[in-house]
């Protein structure tokens, strides 16, 4: 009898999305409203609701630092819009949020997180997969 090695995903999409995505997101909004708009980094706490010290750590590229978003222009522009949105007219704590989770599900749909996710997790095929792409794809 032959036998059968069963594979599979240990790290999925939303992990990818919450641990990887969401972070690299924020971090390039809060660069975007430090280093092109100017604002300093207790302003920039306050209009994306949290702390200075979080702000500090996405400047040092402590958090959120694995994936490089400015690589991806669609993306990139959705930020800087985001940003002078969050500027003229700041938004609440949850339609922030919710606008960062919507930005990474267009992340996974168009496939920019594949290569990473297959680095993360070397069980990943992502000339196989095709769960980001069908699930949350145009």
């Amino acid at each position: 009898m032959p036998h059968v090695i069963i594979v599979t995903m240990k790290t999925n999409a939303f992990e990818v999305a919450a641990k990887y995505v969401y972070p690299s997101l924020r971090r390039r909004l809060v660069e975007i409203l430090y280093r092109e708009h100017r604002l300093k980094q207790m302003d920039i706490a306050r209009l994306l609701h949290i702390t200075q010290s979080a702000v500090s750590r996405y400047l040092k590229m402590d958090r959120g630092a694995l994936i490089d978003v400015k690589s991806f222009e669609d993306i990139d522009e959705e930020l800087r819009k985001l940003a002078m949105e969050i500027i003229t007219n700041p938004p609440g704590e949850y339609e922030l949020h919710s606008r960062l989770v919507l930005i990474s599900l267009e992340m996974l749909g168009k496939g920019y997180v594949c290569s990473f996710h297959s680095h993360i997790d070397p069980e990943i095929d992502p000339g196989r997969c095709q769960v980001c792409l069908d699930l949350f794809g145009e």
